[in-house]
């Protein structure tokens, strides 16, 4: 649903996926996600300004960014101390503070952070009290921000605002790290999708548009460009597919949950990285119309590098991915299990995930090669992906491009003897 709904409008799903992410935190206590999961769940949008569980479906927010911290959460300063009553299945707090980042500010509910006598803890606060009244925050102002304009993003003072613990007292970062396990993923998912959306117009521009006699798509050297971005499209598209999966069987599989605390970061950083390329290439294919303010391609140009800012920035990402191999050696095992099944008929990706796992065994120790890590992480996955479930057409471009060294710098550089007819004609929109 968020692969095809980022087509569409990106800015509903900013709501659309914190909501979907906050039953990681919420399961962390029992009581509080059997209590408003049902709410969660539940199909349908209650725009009425009341208390949350007087609602047909509730949306859920976040706030945690505060300006001296960024994405050190340690540094929280927003304080919480007891209210001495209680609500629902959790006793009641009074958080004071500002946050620097409040998107969703209309939230019905939303987690934040605050610090308490025992460090930063988890809570979770109703946009509206019982009785009808807003909750005490503040907001500041409304974020300029360059895209994604039709989210709200907010900047928040509390002052006393209602809310309940959620998870153990100081161990808050680690509760609602989960949450943002589950946004990474969306975003990931989400940057596929705006490039699924940047490719097709592309390939409506360029099938639509004669140039010289013939269409624009047919001459060779726009062939490759669009074959080139329909490859780097489907990839992104199966990784996020694969590591959606992941999350239907954590619970149940070690090699799931495993395979989703290394690969999910990395699917992230990667997905967010090549999205603001690709609408760029996208857009240059049609020409000056592209950079006109009301075409859809300046949109998705505006769009395209949020994803890789919210829920940590490329850095951020990336010492994730060597935190998992610190602390659970045996997530690389899962990956390279995960890698090798695309194996069995080419030995020439099996010398390319050997070197990976060389790679992943020594990256606590070589910290500074993470970033180029986790790019060979992600496409030698991608590449066991392609081989497994799409035509060997689009495989072998792969392959050939991103792993055996036969690609520029640009989009449109694969090398000769691909089959870009058959490419092509698999992206495109069927009439």
């Amino acid at each position: 649903l968020s692969y095809l709904w980022n087509q569409g409008e990106n800015g509903i799903c900013c709501p659309m996926g914190m909501t979907f992410a906050s039953v990681g935190a919420l399961r962390h206590d029992p009581a509080l996600a059997a209590e408003w999961e049902p709410l969660i769940m539940r199909a349908g949008y209650d725009s009425r300004p009341i208390h949350a569980r007087d609602k047909s479906a509730i949306t859920v927010g976040m706030a945690m960014t505060e300006k001296q911290g960024g994405s050190d959460l340690r540094k929280t300063q927003s304080t919480a101390r007891p209210a001495g009553s209680r609500t629902g299945s959790g006793a009641d707090y009074l958080i004071t503070g500002h946050k620097w980042f409040f998107s969703v500010p209309m939230s019905d509910v939303f987690l934040t952070l605050a610090q308490t006598e025992n460090g930063v803890s988890c809570f979770l606060a109703p946009g509206w009290l019982p009785d009808g009244s807003r909750n005490n925050l503040r907001i500041q102002r409304l974020k300029e921000k360059c895209g994604n304009r039709s989210n709200a993003s907010s900047e928040v003072e509390f002052k006393d605002l209602h809310a309940v613990m959620v998870g153990p007292e100081g161990r808050g970062i680690r509760t609602i790290i989960e949450m943002a396990h589950y946004t990474r993923l969306d975003f990931a998912v989400g940057s596929s999708g705006l490039m699924r959306q940047a490719l097709v117009q592309a390939l409506h521009h360029t099938s639509s548009r004669t140039s010289f006699g013939e269409r624009i798509i047919d001459q060779p050297v726009m062939a490759n460009v669009a074959a080139d971005l329909a490859v780097e499209s489907e990839a992104q598209m199966w990784l996020g597919m694969r590591l959606a999966c992941t999350l239907d069987h954590q619970d149940t599989s070690e090699h799931e949950r495993l395979l989703s605390r290394i690969a999910t970061p990395m699917a992230k950083y990667w997905s967010c990285k090549q999205a603001p390329m690709f609408v760029v290439e996208a857009l240059e294919c049609h020409g000056g119309n592209g950079f006109i303010e009301d075409h859809l391609m300046a949109r998705l140009y505006r769009e395209a590098p949020l994803n890789g800012i919210w829920e940590g920035t490329g850095n951020i990402i990336c010492l994730d991915v060597v935190r998992a191999v610190q602390r659970e050696p045996a997530t690389v095992d899962a990956v390279m299990e995960e890698i090798r099944q695309g194996l069995s008929d080419d030995p020439g990706l099996a010398v390319h995930a050997d070197d990976l796992e060389k790679r992943l065994r020594r990256l606590p120790d070589n910290q500074g090669e993470a970033r180029h890590t986790v790019e060979v992480m992600a496409h030698t996955l991608q590449a066991s992906l392609l081989r497994r479930y799409a035509p060997a057409a689009v495989s072998d471009a792969f392959l050939a491009s991103r792993l055996n060294g036969h690609w520029g710098r640009a989009f449109g550089t694969l090398p000769g003897g691909m089959d870009t007819r058959a490419i092509i004609e698999r992206a495109r929109v069927q009439a």
